[in-house]
């Protein structure tokens, strides 16, 4: 078939297709065109950003403040003080990489641009902008070298949290040991109290005259079970504490003469505690000493703390160290199963004639007169106490096992722990509520140390469950033995309370509130010469 000459090979073939390639050039600029657009509306409204910082910089002549400077988003001063940070972080990391050579040129830029804000601080006088984009090019390009290097925001991470951890398992590990050693501090007993006890038990036996004066106050016998006077109880094993104790009390009481104080000691510190205070006046009050040892009901067969000593498992856990290492070591400590510890709950028995009293522990000052709380109203309750409830760590959760069934069931996790230390006690509804029953019943299902560890503050919270009347706290102010205490609190404090293991009488005390408890301490004493050295 012949072909076509070429003018005659379909025309408006050819024309269709230039047309379309003319629309295609036309829609994708007009694409392009809508882009430019839409990119400009998203820009701010108002002057360019160029042009606002060089507006910003110009004010920078006029005057210097720090504060609206680093709070603008244009500050040269806030970019350099956040890679300073930035750049302090990286100084760890590449340490730790090994990489001195790095680490020494990020710290040479830090300190030249602490240089720079010290600089600008001190004179007032602002840099140039070319000393700023200077310090900020020069520290920006480190920041990128470190990224090449892969120190980057995951890498600094995982480094960061590496070391948190291992920050954390050495402060848990120290922790640990200051725990142990401070515990171990506050067992021990100083010379000068173990100097003293010796020397009194020598001037008791070598000195016959003190055991007539004892005997002489034969007549003091009927102070004993007046319940018109104000009755005091101390169970202590320390001599100077004791003495402490009753010093205070009679110095600040308004009327001594009506102060009887009964102390129950041990068998090892009787005869110098009676010898003590035979030798001392304290304002005409009445002091009693008695041993625990005499009190024959005192049998494993009533009490179960005696009970469970008689346990060869509960032996070894708390006197050979062999027991749960997840248990505190405060709570291996062998004087909370000491009968003078528990001695406190059953006072009722130990002075049958009384009616009230006034429990102090022997690391507490009295520093105001206390024959007002004789008088408190207690409205049917068994005993007065300070709340310790202020925050949440002190109620009841806190001391008790709440995962056991038996403690879920009975009390309420939220409710306020009291302290022991200061406490008014009507022992005539104590005798009533049987507040020492209750006590045996907890203890009795305590005797897998379940319910809570050791102590008597966890099994006083249940024994007096619903029986505590809330005192005001100035009455009996905590802390001095282990915190920093509100020096008016202090000021105004009726009873205050070295709680905790930094004792005033150890070297481990805190020395701000030694001279609180020195001050009923005559150290002029001969004895008490001859046993410490008090500068």
């Amino acid at each position: 078939m012949r072909r076509r000459p070429f003018d005659l090979r379909r025309p408006g073939r050819r024309r269709w297709l230039s047309s379309v390639w003319v629309w295609l050039v036309a829609g994708g600029l007009g694409v392009l065109l809508l882009l430019v657009v839409l990119s400009r509306e998203k820009l701010p409204r108002s002057a360019p950003p160029l042009v606002r910082q060089n507006i910003y910089r110009s004010s920078l002549v006029e005057g210097l403040n720090i504060t609206e400077e680093m709070l603008s988003p244009y500050s040269l001063r806030r970019q350099i003080v956040e890679q300073i940070s930035l750049a302090k972080a990286l100084v760890v990391i590449s340490k730790d990489s090994n990489n001195l050579q790095f680490s020494a040129e990020l710290n040479s830029q830090i300190r030249k641009c602490q240089v720079l804000l010290s600089r600008a601080a001190t004179t007032g006088t602002p840099l140039t902008i070319e000393e700023w984009e200077a310090a900020v090019r020069d520290m920006a390009l480190l920041l990128y070298e470190a990224q090449q290097l892969h120190y980057d925001s995951a890498t600094m991470i995982m480094k960061m949290k590496g070391q948190f951890q291992s920050l954390d398992d050495k402060m848990k590990s120290e922790t640990e040991k200051s725990t142990k050693y401070g515990q171990i501090a506050a067992e021990e007993l100083p010379k000068g109290l173990y100097c003293l006890g010796i020397r009194l038990t020598m001037e008791w036996f070598g000195n016959p005259d003190h055991q007539l004066q004892l005997s002489g106050r034969k007549h003091a016998l009927e102070k004993l079970r007046d319940n018109n006077l104000y009755h005091y109880c101390v169970f202590s094993d320390n001599i100077l504490a004791a003495s402490v104790v009753v010093n205070s009390t009679t110095m600040n009481s308004k009327h001594p003469d009506m102060v009887v104080f009964h102390l129950v000691t041990d068998e090892v510190n009787y005869v110098p505690m009676k010898a003590w205070f035979s030798m001392n006046s304290y304002r005409g009050a009445t002091i009693d000493v008695q041993k625990v040892e005499d009190f024959s009901w005192l049998n494993a067969s009533y009490v179960p703390v005696l009970k469970q000593l008689q346990n060869s498992e509960t032996q070894n856990f708390y006197f050979s160290g062999s027991g749960d290492s997840r248990t505190p070591i405060k709570f291996r400590n062998p004087k909370y199963l000491s009968m003078l510890n528990h001695l406190r709950f059953y006072i009722p028995e130990v002075y049958p004639a009384l009616q009230k009293v006034v429990f102090l522990d022997d690391d507490v000052v009295v520093q105001k007169d206390l024959s007002e709380l004789f008088t408190i109203n207690l409205n049917g309750n068994v005993m007065g106490a300070v709340e310790t409830c202020m925050e949440t760590f002190h109620r009841f959760h806190k001391y008790l096992n709440y995962s056991h069934p038996l403690i879920r069931a009975h009390f309420d996790p939220d409710a306020c722990g009291w302290a022991f230390g200061m406490n008014v006690l009507d022992l005539r509804e104590w005798r009533k509520k049987n507040v020492t029953g209750i006590y045996h019943y907890w203890q009795e299902h305590n005797a897998d140390h379940t319910l809570w560890k050791l102590g008597t503050l966890p099994p006083g919270l249940l024994a007096f469950y619903g029986l505590v009347e809330k005192l005001d706290p100035k009455w009996h102010v905590l802390g001095l033995g282990y915190t920093n205490v509100d020096s008016s609190l202090i000021k105004n404090g009726a009873v205050l309370h070295y709680n905790g293991n930094m004792k005033p009488w150890l070297k481990i005390g805190m020395e701000k509130y030694k001279g609180l408890w020195d001050k009923y301490v005559d150290y002029s004493h001969p004895l008490l010469q001859q046993c410490f050295v008090h500068g």
